[in-house]
């Protein structure tokens, strides 16, 4: 009921809408001599913001067609290199003879960047993709909104999710690295033990963990505490839904984009409000650069997809209410999960000070379940002032995360290269 609620919402404002954007052009045609006047600016800004609020945002572009490596422009193409109807992995391919003329003669590392499932799209990551493209061959999972998966396909869990993580890596060949930003920590530690216990040659030589609930008891932020205090059944009951036609996943039950982005904007209303009286107050002055930004970072946030029932309800019970996997007890396919097996892959943590998500200590958390690691493939880092966003994204990220990140792959890469398979890899160095 409440998917086509909001179907019927959209819909009915459709006339409204329009009125909205004939409105917005009329006042922002060169050809209208009244377009600079106070009165112009005040109606285009009023309709553009209308029409911006109540549209639909889809997925974005990734819109990565070069990147700039030691001064050398290096074209890139995404490029799909194995799909499921829940997942397309998607490798940034670089062309390679720019790169032999930026120098880069050899194949660099292969990386895979585990995107969150948890209501934004994988190009939400966009500024960290373009940060690994510098160094690494570049893969990323691009999961499929649900209600666009026919009935038919069948479910995905919590536990499709470990699998896809394994069957990726297998993909990207032997000791490939993994970097699992958010939500996907839990089970890409689960699938990384379960590969070191099976001795496949596809697991990770490096993992990186940013900013994931590893274990959500420690630290608890709002988003935990709300996890904690209703029941299992209250989510069932207030935050699924059916997708209702003329969606091709009709019939399915989802929890639907727009009740998570809901749940977001509610975490800090006030700032999105402030945020969009600004970008009223930017379009009145006649500030475009300012109000292009803002159209950008909301056309990226305001684009949400559905996640299955059974995908949601099973994350929320074993990452945010019975803690499996820290307390030892998360069972995949019959099989205990055991992350105190790893013994050779290197481990990096990386937390925000200011983290509203994923509070300090819960990505830590890693460190003690991968007891069979030696110290020396141990380091955390916690990066100071700034958020969730700021962990995996922007000037921060960029200058003082990255580096790190970058030199626990090249070292592990140097290690496995003169490392028997089974053995301990020396030391990480530090970022400069």
């Amino acid at each position: 009921m409440l998917y086509s609620l909001y179907e019927a919402g959209f819909y009915a404002s459709t006339p409204l809408r329009a009125a909205a954007r004939l409105t917005r052009d009329f006042w922002s045609s060169p050809l209208n001599p009244a377009r600079d006047s106070e009165l112009g600016r005040r109606l285009y800004a009023n309709a553009d913001l209308f029409a911006n609020l109540t549209r639909r945002y889809g997925k974005p572009a990734w819109g990565i067609d070069t990147v700039e490596i030691d001064g050398q422009a290096v074209r890139v193409r995404p490029t799909e290199v194995w799909s499921s109807p829940w997942c397309k992995l998607t490798h940034f391919a670089r062309d390679m003879a720019d790169m032999r003329r930026a120098g880069r003669r050899t194949r660099e590392p292969a990386v895979l960047i585990a995107a969150p499932l948890s209501g934004h799209y994988a190009t939400l990551l966009r500024g960290t993709v373009q940060a690994f493209l510098q160094d690494h061959e570049v893969y990323i999972t691009e999961w499929s909104n649900a209600r666009d998966v026919p009935v038919l396909d069948g479910r995905f869990d919590f536990h499709d999710y470990i699998d896809h993580i394994r069957t990726m890596l297998q993909v990207l060949g032997p000791r490939p690295h993994v970097v699992a930003v958010c939500q996907p920590g839990p089970p890409v530690l689960a699938a990384a033990a379960l590969m070191a216990e099976d001795g496949d040659e596809s697991r990770p030589g490096s993992m990186t963990f940013m900013g994931s609930p590893i274990d959500a008891r420690l630290s608890p932020t709002v988003t935990n505490r709300l996890a904690e205090e209703k029941p299992f059944a209250w989510f069932k009951s207030n935050m699924i839904d059916t997708v209702p036609p003329p969606y091709p996943g009709m019939g399915r039950r989802v929890y639907p984009g727009f009740v998570q982005l809901a749940s977001f904007m509610s975490m800090n209303i006030e700032k999105h409000k402030e945020a969009h009286l600004r970008y009223l107050q930017q379009l009145m002055d006649g500030d475009g650069d300012s109000a292009e930004r803002h159209l950008e970072f909301y056309d990226e946030y305001l684009a949400a997809l559905d996640l299955t029932e059974e995908f949601y309800l099973q994350t929320v019970d074993v990452v945010f209410q019975r803690y499996l996997l820290p307390k030892g007890e998360l069972v995949h396919r019959g099989r205990l999960v055991r992350p105190e097996l790893i013994t050779d892959i290197r481990l990096l943590t990386v937390e925000g000070e200011n983290d509203d998500i994923s509070g300090i200590g819960q990505t830590q958390a890693a460190h003690d379940l991968c007891s069979g690691l030696p110290a020396e493939l141990k380091q955390d880092y916690v990066q100071p002032r700034v958020g969730h966003y700021g962990v995996f994204n922007g000037a921060r990220f960029r200058n003082e995360i990255y580096p790190r990140i970058r030199n626990t792959i090249w070292d592990t890469e140097l290690a496995l290269s003169r490392t028997p398979a089974n053995a301990a890899l020396p030391k990480q160095t530090e970022a400069a």
